[in-house]
């Protein structure tokens, strides 16, 4: 044993190890698991062990979920869902409340119980995870009580099916049951296969507090188990985990009408600027890459540092990385813990050895025994290198350097992905500038991987759309008031030979009439109509795209004041547009001219209450591209419900009007071109609705589809946006003319958010780390 004196020189730490005795205990003494269903659970069925991956050890048998099993969670929910959803919010609150409570009682006991399943150093469970998870049921007890005047007219959405993966086991499910149950959902959840046990625990503490049963239902079980889920009758589905399988989950809810939130891959940028402090930014690799063993969707994963300071910023990243402890897991002294599982250290060695074999250079990250790899990152990687492209999921960063804050800017985006980003730089306006530029959900400036329950979370692009936490995170678990009302299918179209008419009218593409590509035509309301076809929705979106710049540029006022002159120009044309449409539908497109137009520079962002010493900018943002397709009856009215929030939030669009009733929307393109809409900003493609929205959903230059309809288009549309990730809006059927045709639900539909955490003032007097 060595002396004090000797510990002092070295500095070397002994074992530290937190007691596991009554975790085991509570696993020995429940023996074989089955699943929580209708407040209880069932007798354990075919089973698959559940195993310590620092050490190979079996912890517990849990059984393996059948369709069958699946069905029996969905019907409990159902059926606890018509009370659960009619009880006060008060009430709700009281059980949420209980929970968090509950969990704060046996936080020690959860910790080393998801330190035993999933392989993450003590630490970060005790003092990360752990809190966060108490905090979510907390933030949302708040919500269950507020929503009623929060958010008026909303509704539950009915039963959630929820699929969570194994890096946060607990934080995961606590991410999205508790904005469920406080919006007054019930929940049917599948916890991943390698990482069962918390959320096994979790269901104990919701029989403790006495929750109604059906509320919270748990189904274990492997991918199978999951795809019994996703094809249940669930209202809604929210899915944590690869971009791979996302895209199989939003193929097989196309038409479903179910709603979904897909929460998906990373390959986030770690941007180290020239003048960042280097000695920060080191730390913030151990805690926005490393951490978890980088087992972090949104993990920092490519450093991308300035060329100037490329080389002192390696030399204090290599000094650290060597001073990174790798072991047991449930030592109090352990950094990096083990893997999940061998097939996940597989794949991470695979990867490595393909960029090495490309060229790169391996730093660190050799293998141990067991689920473990020490921490390491490729150097001299190119952008098209395996390492730089797939998302490793491990201990293992790319690091990269860059000239210019545009080059930077550029690099950061050279992903397919957009989940998170982090930006250092001790000049706030490069930092705010590049937290602008970067294309992700959430971007850390001089800070990395913070979360609060209280703060919006979640990508775009590959990473997935939705929210989850905060004001966002409750919305995407309701749904808004509608006065429904079925738009019509659009009518059988009738080639141009078949009609007898001799004069066309023209497509309206980056501010210009032009004849669709080919040149066919169909007949509606007595006019010859452009029959466009796919090259006609690439020419409209690459005419979009141009038109971005300028059209955003202009801010909310400009925009506004452009809507105002849309309305004036309109209205000096009311008596022609009521050829096409009724007046009334005239006068409400007039009026939708001056509702947006007011919105314009009014839709804005939020400043939240997080965490201490940083302020959480809450900023909703542009799509960019944005395919429309409008309802069939409403020619104007519809038509542009649809392009006046769209434009209004600074997006460029591709609208598809009525098929049936196009020549108001073809019209108005003369009133948009006089109106100093720029050219581009709105493109009009007319044809088979069916066809043109499918090509809108399959082109990867369109961010989002709005599709104002019902039947098998919808559900081709969805399928084609699967391939892409695109979010598809459907606007609720409605009366178009009607006043409530309009409002905020389509200026949150028309943006997406993006959250930047900013350092702000200084940390209260003992708060550390484990704060966070």
């Amino acid at each position: 044993m060595p002396k004090v004196t000797e510990i002092m020189e070295s500095m070397e730490y002994g074992p530290a190890p937190e007691d596991s005795a009554a975790v085991r205990d509570w696993l020995r003494d429940r023996g074989a698991f089955g699943h929580f269903i209708a407040g209880r659970f069932t007798r354990p069925g075919q089973t698959f062990a559940s195993r310590d991956p620092s050490t190979g050890e079996e912890l517990a048998q849990v059984t393996q979920g059948t369709a069958r099993d699946v069905a029996k969670a969905v019907r409990a929910a159902r059926r606890a869902q018509r009370g659960w959803g009619a009880m006060p919010g008060h009430d709700r609150a009281r059980f949420l409340y209980a929970i968090a409570r509950t969990i704060q009682k046996r936080e020690r006991f959860l910790a080393v119980l998801e330190t035993l399943d999933n392989g993450k150093p003590i630490r970060e469970g005790r003092d990360i995870d752990l809190p966060l998870v108490v905090r979510h049921f907390y933030h949302h007890a708040g919500w269950a009580e507020l929503a009623e005047s929060e958010f008026p007219g909303h509704r539950a959405l009915g039963v959630c099916g929820q699929i969570i993966p194994w890096n946060f086991p607990l934080l995961m499910l606590a991410w999205k049951v508790a904005p469920a149950l406080a919006a007054g959902n019930t929940v049917v959840l599948k916890p991943a296969e390698y990482t069962p046990l918390t959320a096994l625990a979790f269901a104990d503490i919701c029989a403790h507090v006495g929750l109604p049963a059906g509320v919270v239902n748990i189904v274990t079980g492997d991918g199978d188990t999951g795809e019994a889920l996703v094809a249940a009758p669930v209202d809604k589905l929210a899915f944590t985990g690869s971009t791979e399988v996302g895209r199989q989950i939003a193929r097989a809810c196309a038409g479903s009408g179910k709603a979904l939130t897909l929460e998906l891959g990373g390959k986030s940028p770690f941007v180290v600027m020239a003048d960042a402090d280097l000695d920060a930014a080191v730390e913030g690799v151990v805690d926005g890459v490393w951490f978890n063993q980088g087992q972090v969707c949104c993990a920092g994963s490519r450093i991308l540092v300035a060329e100037s300071v490329a080389e002192r910023f390696e030399t204090l990243l290599r000094a650290r990385m060597a001073r990174l402890r790798v072991g047991p897991p449930l030592d109090k002294s352990t950094d990096i813990g083990a893997l999940v599982d061998p097939v996940q250290k597989e794949r991470i060695l695979s990867i490595l050895g393909a960029a090495v074999s490309a060229g790169a250079e391996l730093v660190g990250g050799l293998p141990g025994r067991g689920c473990f790899i020490a921490p390491g990152y490729l150097r001299n990687i190119a952008p098209a290198n395996p390492g730089m492209i797939e998302e490793i999921f491990g201990p293992i960063a790319t690091l990269s350097t860059f000239r210019t804050p545009d080059e930077a800017a550029d690099l950061a985006n050279n992903t397919r992905y957009g989940l998170a980003a982090s930006v250092w730089s001790e000049n706030a306006a490069v930092a705010t500038d590049l937290a602008a530029r970067i294309k992700a959900g959430v971007v850390w400036v001089n800070c990395a991987n913070l979360f609060d329950a209280a703060v919006p979370f979640g990508g775009m692009r590959d990473s997935g759309y939705g929210r989850e936490g905060g004001r966002e995170g409750m919305l995407d678990y309701l749904a808004a008031p509608v006065a429904a009302q079925r738009d019509p299918l659009p009518a059988e179209i009738v080639p141009a030979e078949a009609s007898g008419i001799d004069r066309t009218v023209k497509l309206y593409i980056g501010g210009a009439q032009k004849r669709p590509d080919g040149g066919a035509s169909y007949a509606a309301e007595g006019e010859l109509i452009p029959l466009g076809n796919r090259k006609d929705i690439r020419n409209a979106v690459e005419a979009a795209q141009g038109s971005l710049a300028k059209w955003q540029g202009l801010g909310g006022h400009g925009r506004a004041q452009v809507l105002y002159f849309l309305a004036e120009n309109l209205a000096q044309r009311r008596a022609e547009f009521a050829g096409f449409a009724s007046p009334a539908e005239v006068d409400a497109a007039i009026r939708r001219c001056f509702f947006y137009a007011g919105f314009a520079d009014k839709y804005d962002g939020a400043t939240v209450a997080a965490k201490p010493g940083h302020l959480c900018h809450v900023q909703p943002e542009p799509h960019g591209v944005m395919g429309l397709v409008a309802p069939v009856a409403a020619p104007l009215a519809g038509f542009l419900s649809l392009v006046l929030p769209a434009i209004a939030m600074g997006n460029s669009v591709v609208a598809v009007p009525s098929q049936d009733l196009p020549m108001a929307a073809l019209t108005l393109a003369q009133v948009l071109a006089c109106s100093d809409v720029p050219g581009g900003v709105v493109n009009i493609v007319t044809g088979p609705r069916d066809a043109l929205s499918a090509a809108l959903a399959g082109h990867d230059g369109v961010s989002a589809i709005w599709h104002a309809g019902q039947g098998e288009g919808l559900a081709a549309t969805r399928a084609a946006a699967a391939a892409t990730l695109i979010p598809v809006w459907v606007p609720p059927p409605r009366d178009w003319s009607d006043p409530a045709a309009q409002g905020r639900e389509f200026l949150r539909a028309a943006s997406r958010i993006k959250t930047i955490w900013l350092p702000y003032g200084a940390l209260p007097a003992g708060t550390g780390s484990a704060a966070y």
